[in-house]
């Protein structure tokens, strides 16, 4: 069950940050197609790695808070999202090189698109765990 829980939660984070990440790149940022290719096939290997652990840190946040309506669990699904994710995306801006001032402006802007992200991925990974029959603790 541990294998089969690592590859929903990784296959669904692959599949939900692609698509999401290449419309923004494509429609928004106006990348061409083959540097969005090349920056989501770059990104693969950080989401594998980050799908499942990501998985196991909501469904934690979930168990301890019990959150029981929806304003609750969009919270708990921003906490649980940011507070992973934050420290992740901060380590790659000091790896790729960024200073502290373009740490922290990133930093601010990427919240603002996790605290819109958060909810609607949680609820997607929850959906893709149900149609393949992988529960939650």
């Amino acid at each position: 069950m541990k294998m089969r829980s690592f590859i929903i939660d990784t296959v669904a984070t692959v599949v939900f940050f692609t698509i999401l990440a290449a419309t923004t790149e494509i429609f928004i940022a106006g990348m061409a197609f083959s540097e969005m290719l090349t920056t989501r096939l770059i990104m693969i290997p950080m989401m594998v790695l980050t799908g499942r652990p990501y998985g196991v840190w909501r469904d934690w946040a979930f168990k301890v808070t019990n959150p029981t309506n929806v304003w609750s669990k969009t919270l708990i699904d921003s906490l649980a999202f940011m507070s992973f994710q934050l420290p992740i995306y901060a380590i790659t801006l000091v790896i790729a090189g960024a200073d502290g001032s373009e740490i922290l402006t990133l930093m601010a802007s990427v919240s603002l698109i996790m605290l819109v992200i958060s909810r609607p991925f949680g609820l997607y990974l929850e959906k893709v765990r149900a149609w393949t029959g992988v529960t939650t603790p």
